[in-house]
């Protein structure tokens, strides 16, 4: 701890000019405060193998095939980093992404938001895994994502906030594993 050397009463200025130091420095924190990074995971359990759940979902242009959502999404280089995608929405609007990482080994792929269109979401990013279930013949296939909220000042309007993005990203994720589970068990 460090001491500041004082001489004859004038502990007490020094402890007013730290006091007042320390409340303007909290002060300024709590009206920096803005959006926070959120986090989303969902996960659904498939009664498929692993590899024909991956053959579904690998390709990073066939996300329509499985998401109820959307109605296309071509990409510009297939499975290739940098690759971009555009998701035409069924009810209007689109979605700009970019491929960052896909490993057919890991049965995973990594992907950026370049363009969120209508979603209240910044600086978004996903990662899609399958793996094996814990039961014979099941597969575990889990989409997490991270991102902040759109709107970057503080006292955001109630459809803008930190909830509204996480729920926002968490509808998108459950609807699309609850149709990839009624696709694939469907086969």
């Amino acid at each position: 701890v460090a001491t500041i050397p004082t001489s004859g009463g004038n502990e007490d200025v020094v402890m007013r000019i730290l006091t007042a130091a320390a409340l303007i420095l909290a002060a300024t924190l709590a009206w920096a405060h803005g959006p926070t990074r959120q986090k989303v995971t969902e996960s659904v359990t498939i009664a498929a193998a692993p590899d024909a759940v991956w053959a579904q979902v690998r390709d990073f242009d066939k996300f329509a095939t499985w998401h109820p959502a959307i109605e296309s999404s071509p990409a510009t280089d297939g499975n290739k980093v940098d690759s971009v995608r555009t998701l035409t929405l069924k009810g209007g609007g689109k979605i700009v992404e970019a491929l960052e990482a896909f490993s057919d080994e890991d049965r995973k792929f990594s992907y950026r938001m370049k363009d969120a269109g209508p979603l209240e979401v910044a600086n978004y990013t996903s990662t899609l895994t399958v793996k094996p279930g814990s039961a014979a013949g099941t597969t575990l296939v889990e989409w997490r994502g991270a991102f902040y909220r759109k709107y970057a000042g503080n006292d955001p309007p109630p459809d803008k906030t930190d909830e509204a993005a996480v729920a926002s990203i968490s509808g998108i994720y459950k609807a699309g594993l609850a149709n990839l589970k009624t696709v694939l068990e469907r086969k």
